[in-house]
């Protein structure tokens, strides 16, 4: 069992991976023996987060702002050269929420939330499908694993319409992914966080205090720990994983099973 969860000469990508969740998943991919090359839209946060990291192992910082099918197309071709033509593991983190009542929810919280949450981990995805056949085998496929969010799998009056239905589509295509990529030995999964302290929960929390009503509505009563997330990244990365493709994977304390 000792090497089940063993990354060690594994290449991985985690856009979105300088801050919030996708730190946290960098970060466990690191400890996992993963070289680990992360996104940020600012190039100081992702350079100096991938500073901080390389204590844990090697980490590649890749500035790019996922705003665009071309901007994607770039970070690719930026992978490509970095990765040395083999992609072990995609993590599609990067994401982009708008909130608003639904009187007044603008049409321009529609493109840019589909942009960054769907239409770019595709691109990402199509425009690397070499480097992860390269490093994909019947015994030890590649891995994409799209994070997408209960939000997209039940109702969580949000008032983030385009953020909800951006999550569900990335659930969708992921199965769809998995359905025609297995034959490839690339295997497509999405996982569901629930409620992290991250930036996006900021407004739920005062430091170490969560909203009672947050917690009431998660039957575990607590919010998810880093290690929780990095775990489940990781196991879907490792050779414990490779039988799992085309799944739906909430972590989030029970708000989906229990619901």
């Amino acid at each position: 069992m000792s090497g089940l969860f063993d990354l060690s000469g594994k290449f991985a990508l985690v856009t979105g991976g300088a801050q919030g969740l996708g730190r946290m998943i960098a970060e466990g991919l690191l400890d996992a023996g993963a070289t680990v090359a992360v996104t940020s839209r600012k190039a100081d946060i992702c350079e100096a987060a991938a500073a901080e990291m390389s204590s844990r192992g090697r980490c590649i910082p890749l500035p790019c702002d996922l705003s665009s099918p071309e901007a994607a197309v770039d970070l690719a071709a930026r992978v490509r050269e970095a990765s040395g033509g083999r992609v072990h593991v995609i993590v599609n983190n990067a994401g982009k929420t708008w909130g608003g009542p639904v009187d007044s929810f603008p049409d321009k919280a529609w493109p840019g939330v589909m942009m960054v949450n769907l239409q770019a981990p595709f691109t990402l995805i199509r425009e690397l499908l070499p480097e992860l056949d390269a490093a994909a085998s019947a015994d030890d496929p590649a891995r994409v694993i799209n994070i997408g969010s209960i939000a997209g799998k039940t109702t969580e009056r949000l008032s983030a319409y385009s953020y909800s239905a951006s999550k569900a589509a990335i659930h969708m295509l992921s199965r769809d992914l998995a359905g025609d990529l297995a034959s490839r030995n690339i295997n497509v999964n999405a996982v569901l966080p629930g409620f992290f302290p991250t930036r996006m929960t900021a407004h739920m929390r005062d430091d170490d205090a969560v909203d009672p009503k947050l917690l009431a509505h998660i039957p575990m009563r607590r919010l998810g720990r880093a290690e929780e997330i990095a775990g489940t990244i990781v196991f879907l990365s490792s050779a414990a994983g490779a039988y799992i493709t085309g799944a739906e994977i909430p972590v989030d304390g029970g708000v989906v099973g229990c619901g």
